[in-house]
């Protein structure tokens, strides 16, 4: 079974509004072994969407429309799901009598606007909303089956799961498809690929992609077979293999977090952590602390923006700081041990650099950053060129003083 996902509305073509219910449902229906033709968005518009109803209908058996049935003059979708019928719209006096007591029930009479919600395409049937007063639509065009859906997520999902859902399981023949994201942070997507090598080749199932976002380089593989005792087999073979490839470049997966891994790690050891921020000024602690329970191994951190505040909340000695300046390996050093002894922790991290858009010198160009990494006996240092906007090259500095961490935590080499 191959399925198509229109999302309708102004606000997800111009950006106002991210469309995160295509790709909710994307994953439902790849879970359940259905394929995807492809996602389409339109705007407001009735002869927009009839074109797309009707493209949309020649390449799939079903087709999942998302918006556009509201009460507003905007709201288009069941005008033109009936145009693309060929029939009138017709009241629905049950959905109507609903939506009445929906308006009674909190003391508030219907606008006469939302009377638009209990038409119905003739032939078509209504399906029921649980958690809204727009109603969905279910019929057929053609071989293909179509669903229209409200916009608004909670009642999209409530619908998709309980109508929409039960008709692909019955219709998809049986497929599974399983899916799991191996994350990563430090190698690039193409040197990434190279070690994955014959892994990553088209045509293999279960299949290994990649994807980046946000400084991550994360593996998609996904297996397809015919039950899910092989597609679960197959799909750890896979990942195993994946995982053989990168060693702990992989630091966790699906919704695992790189501050979360590194936590749980210190939470292992009952270990404790402070933080030393110039440029990032503040981000790695906040990426620490958004966690709860991380009081039990976050003790305390220190945003030194200036040179005197290096040496006066971290002891950086005024000659290391006229010798090497703020960005260098010997700061970040005295940065990291400052905050360690300090905050009587197990371990410091501390990032010093030029995060932009000026600062930079032919030396010291914009994205060096230098951190530090305090431990007993020791303090490791070392020194990135980061890429990037001023935002860009904060995040992957917080990234990369975690990822000392966490490869300190594990035993190991920083493997680049």
């Amino acid at each position: 079974m191959h399925a198509f996902i229109l999302s309708i509305g102004d606000e997800l073509v111009l950006g106002q509004t991210l469309d995160t219910n295509s790709a909710w449902i994307a994953a439902q229906l790849s879970a359940v072994g259905c394929d995807i033709a492809g996602h389409l968005t339109v705007g407001d518009d009735q002869a927009a969407t009839e074109r797309a109803i009707r493209n949309a209908c020649e390449q799939a058996d079903v087709l999942i429309i998302s918006g556009g049935i509201g009460p507003t003059e905007d709201d288009l979708t069941r005008q033109a799901i009936a145009a693309v019928m060929g029939v009138p719209l017709e009241e629905n006096a049950d959905w109507l009598a609903h939506i009445q007591s929906y308006f009674a029930s909190r003391g508030r009479v219907m606008p006469d606007r939302n009377r638009v919600q209990a038409l119905i395409p003739r032939g078509a049937q209504m399906i029921w909303n649980h958690a809204g007063t727009a109603a969905g639509v279910a019929t057929t065009i053609g071989r293909t089956r179509v669903f229209s859906t409200p916009g608004v997520p909670k009642e999209m999902k409530a619908m998709f799961e309980r109508e929409v859902l039960p008709y692909i399981r019955q219709h998809v023949g049986g497929a599974v498809i399983l899916q799991k994201t191996l994350h990563t942070f430090g190698l690039g997507e193409s040197a990434l690929a190279e070690r994955i090598g014959d892994l990553m080749k088209r045509g293999c199932n279960p299949s290994v992609g990649t994807t980046v976002a946000n400084g991550l380089v994360s593996l998609r593989v996904n297996a397809r077979f015919p039950t899910l005792d092989d597609a679960r087999t197959k799909m750890g073979q896979t990942s195993d293999a994946c995982r053989a490839a990168l060693g702990d470049l992989i630091f966790g997966e699906d919704l695992d977090t790189l501050p979360q891994v590194v936590m749980r790690l210190l939470a292992e050891e009952k270990k404790t952590v402070a933080t030393a921020e110039s440029c990032t000024g503040g981000w790695l602690a906040k990426f620490l602390t958004d966690l709860p329970g991380s009081s039990a191994n976050f003790y305390q951190g220190w945003v030194t923006y200036t040179n005197d505040s290096k040496v006066s909340q971290l002891g950086v000695s005024p000659a290391t700081l006229a010798a090497h300046g703020a960005v260098s390996e010997p700061t970040a050093r005295e940065m990291a041990i400052g905050a360690r002894v300090r905050a009587k922790t197990d371990f410091a991290l501390s990032i010093t650099g030029i995060a932009g858009p000026d600062g930079g010198t032919t030396e010291k160009p914009v994205g060096t950053v230098c951190f530090g990494l305090a431990y007993e006996g020791g303090c490791q240092v070392r020194t990135f060129n980061m890429f990037g906007d001023r935002d860009m090259i904060r995040d992957r500095s917080t990234k990369m003083a975690m990822t000392m961490l966490r490869f300190h935590l594990l035993g190991k080499p920083l493997p680049f």
